[in-house]
């Protein structure tokens, strides 16, 4: 297998999010589940995304990660490598973007890497280096309130800067609008005075087709799926694939039972649940007690669903507003929380699975990342879009035989998010 574009994404719902994408695109995609075993048969595609769980790791453990990967990704071929990160810069002072896209750099040999984390189809555009969501400077956004890294700066040569060692400057919408051409030459400019990575603007789609020209002529770049959009029709221009991708024989029906697992405490996601709650049964577990009796809830919620899901879906969820989150990491403190409520829903997953769910939906990204690792599915295969970022995945050489599944990051989807999930999964 030779790819032509390789991917390294910092959690497993951005990952089917950019395969997505470039599926949508015309590539032919597959999302692997960290680095492949060698004896795992991948299918002939042009673009191969690793999903890694890196976002929130210490920075050093992201590095070590994402460089294997990239190593692993340059032996099948891969010219150029993007660093798939949240299109709403989700990080902290210490990183991980900075670290990591410096490391990737400098195991390619150096040269200035294009940043940009717009995506103006979800609502993501960055002007002047600012990120806005829906509008919104990203500090004014829900964003700010985000319970594991809240973002407080809209301004992302400034939050880059404070990540990194290297210089960081910004190639605005000015020399982006003048074209491929003019956008080199601002790079290159950069390059010669010491800056290592590059914020880019970009409002609209012609932008980051512009980004993807140029970044697909270096060897690494980092953005959201927005930048992958780019880099996929500028591989289709130059004709180096054609292309052919459609998604459609990743739906194939696989029957089975289906159930929807989340622990997303996004504004989106709680609103989804809302909505669900009035078609089917929704079990909403309490965060606290996850923490005070984890395994005796655990239980409860196991045989709650069993008792029900041979009727028809079923929700469990550990979800909570964010003034509840708030009180319980300064309680309990944020990674225990978050570890609780990941063990506990990944827990949940499995085990419905063995009951005979074979069509899962899981809500919130880390959520997500636990539920796949414990059930270790190795690949996905990607099909048709849900909605914005968000596919319908099948599974490669699972275990437990084909499954149908939609990984989606807190704030995607509309209303109806989980019962248009289901209806596409059958």
């Amino acid at each position: 297998m030779a790819i032509s574009l390789g991917s390294i994404a910092d959690d497993y719902t951005g990952a089917s999010d950019l395969a997505n994408t470039l599926t949508k695109n015309g590539l032919r995609t597959v999302q692997t589940v960290g680095i492949p075993d060698p004896s795992l048969a991948l299918p002939d595609v042009d673009a191969v995304v690793v999903s890694l769980k890196i976002r929130s790791v210490p920075a050093s453990e992201a590095v070590n990660a994402a460089t294997e990967a990239e190593r692993w990704l340059r032996q099948q071929g891969a010219g150029h490598v993007l660093y798939k990160i949240c299109s709403t810069f989700d990080s902290t002072d210490a990183g991980n973007i900075g670290p990591v896209t410096e490391a990737l750099s400098e195991a390619a040999g150096g040269g200035g890497v294009l940043v940009t984390p717009a995506f103006p189809e979800t609502g993501r555009t960055v002007y002047l280096g600012h990120l806005f969501v829906g509008g919104q400077p990203l500090n004014e956004s829900p964003l700010k309130d985000h319970p594991l890294n809240p973002m407080h700066d809209a301004n992302l040569v400034r939050i880059l800067a404070r990540q990194s060692r290297g210089a960081v400057g910004l190639i605005d919408l000015a020399a982006i609008a003048a074209g491929p051409a003019a956008v080199k030459v601002k790079l290159d400019a950069l390059s010669t005075t010491g800056v290592t990575m590059a914020i880019a603007d970009a409002i609209f789609e012609r932008d980051l087709e512009t980004l993807g020209e140029i970044a697909l002529e270096t060897p690494v770049s980092t953005g959201a799926s927005g930048l992958g959009l780019g880099l996929a029709r500028a591989l289709v221009r130059s004709g180096r694939i054609s292309a052919s991708a459609t998604g459609e024989d990743a739906i194939r029906p696989v029957g089975g039972l289906s159930a929807i697992i989340s622990g997303s405490c996004s504004k989106a996601t709680l609103r989804q649940l809302d909505v669900a709650e009035r078609l089917m049964p929704v079990l909403r577990l309490d965060p606290e007690r996850l923490l005070a009796a984890g395994p005796d809830e655990i239980a409860a919620a196991i045989s709650w669903a069993g008792d029900r899901i041979s009727a028809g879906p079923v929700v469990v969820a550990a979800s909570a507003a964010p003034g509840t989150v708030s009180r319980l990491q300064s309680q309990y403190g944020r990674e225990a929380s978050g570890h609780a409520i990941e063990t506990a829903t990944s827990i949940i997953a499995a085990e419905l699975v063995e009951r005979g769910v074979r069509r899962l939906v899981v809500a919130g990204g880390e959520t997500s990342g636990a539920a796949v690792d414990r059930l270790a599915i190795p690949a996905f295969l990607i099909g048709p879009e849900i909605a914005p970022g968000v596919p319908v995945l099948r599974t490669v050489g699972n275990t437990q035989g084909d499954m149908l599944l939609a990984l989606k990051s807190g704030n995607f989807g509309g209303e109806d998010f989980f019962t248009a999930a289901l209806a596409m999964m059958r």
